[in-house]
């Protein structure tokens, strides 16, 4: 019988600036999640109006809950920072 081994990637702890970036990037990427929810409830009819609605509320209270942490954390979020996220972020995806 063979046996066949995963070689294990070490798993590294992420410094405090990577967590921080992340953060600020989860804040980025839920102001345009709700922003998504908000064009789409405006064109919405039907059934699909409740669905917008409660979309709305779920992106709104993630991203209060985000910028909860990074005001706690006492990070500050630039409108300069932020554009310069998020056309990193476009040229990621």
């Amino acid at each position: 019988m063979e046996e066949t081994f995963v070689r294990e990637n070490r798993i590294t702890e992420k410094t405090d600036e990577e967590k921080n970036l992340e953060l600020i990037k989860s804040v980025i990427k839920a102001k345009l999640d709700l922003e998504v929810a908000g064009k789409n409830f405006e064109y919405a009819d039907g059934e699909l109006i409740d669905y917008y609605v409660y979309q709305i509320k779920a992106e709104q209270s993630k991203l209060d809950y985000l910028l909860k942490k990074v005001k706690n954390k006492e990070l500050a979020l630039d409108m300069i920072n932020e554009i310069e996220l998020r056309l990193t972020q476009d040229r990621a995806i």
